[in-house]
């Protein structure tokens, strides 16, 4: 094989390193219910899509040497990785709190089976983080993912290493602008639930004679999903608009 075969392979394999990372962890294409064989099928035509675009930036700082081959794979995989791992973390955090809205509500006592990420989680809040990763896709997230990845090699070049330090920067302060996000959201059924449980708790003392926590449960998940009904729209739409502010805001 000629130097220039070799170098043309070499690019293609760095690109996919820093794709194929990105799509291993990237919420919705991660999923353990998408077969590995697709996600290995669309990292691959997502690399030979982007690489005609990419040609210029990648093939200039191939090198043959495995002394300088081998870090550079490393560097792409973890390149990839942390810009899926920042779209995965603002995800977590609606999750987070869709869990917390289900025990807030009294609607959490049973765990039921996973969609996206397969761990059992509370039927409302499956809904929510569902319904979430389903608009993102609507409003194609994915392809902002994907500028994301072309954009990366303005920012971290092939031939430069990974900078661990401002890659932990970047998911600390991801980190901190998707909870305050999921916080906002959730911050009408945290009211909710310490006035509801503030009030059911004067009544018992009021009249301790009277089981009161099992005779008002029903009436708190009733009020809960009244309350859920009425804010799930707005809260999935400040939640898709402040998917590109938290995740590649940095």
């Amino acid at each position: 094989m000629t130097a220039l075969p070799e170098s043309i392979v070499i690019a293609a394999f760095l690109a996919f390193c820093r794709i194929g990372g990105c799509f291993m962890i990237m919420p919705g294409l991660s999923s353990a219910r998408v077969p590995m064989q697709v996600r290995l099928f669309v990292a691959v035509a997502a690399t030979g899509a982007l690489l005609v675009n990419l040609w210029d930036l990648i093939l200039p700082s191939v090198s043959r040497e495995p002394a300088i081959l081998v870090p550079m794979v490393v560097s792409e995989l973890l390149t990839g990785s942390l810009i899926g791992l920042l779209a995965r973390l603002y995800m977590m955090a609606l999750s987070f709190m869709g869990t917390a809205i289900a025990m807030l509500v009294g609607y959490g006592g049973v765990a039921g089976p996973g969609i996206e990420n397969g761990e059992p989680q509370a039927p409302l809040g499956e809904i929510i983080s569902f319904s979430a990763l389903l608009l993102l896709f609507v409003f194609d997230f994915h392809h902002e993912i994907v500028k994301a990845l072309v954009q990366s090699y303005q920012v971290a070049p092939v031939n430069v290493f990974f900078n661990p330090r401002a890659a932990l920067v970047n998911v600390t302060d991801t980190i901190g602008e998707s909870f305050m996000i999921a916080l906002r959201l959730g911050s009408p059924f945290i009211a909710y639930a310490i006035l509801v449980n503030l009030t059911v708790g004067f009544v018992n003392k009021l009249t301790p004679q009277i089981p009161v926590y099992f005779i008002s449960l029903p009436m708190v998940v009733a009020g809960g999903l009244i309350l859920f009904y009425f804010a799930i729209a707005t809260m999935l739409s400040l939640f898709a608009d402040g998917f590109l502010a938290a995740s590649f805001g940095n």
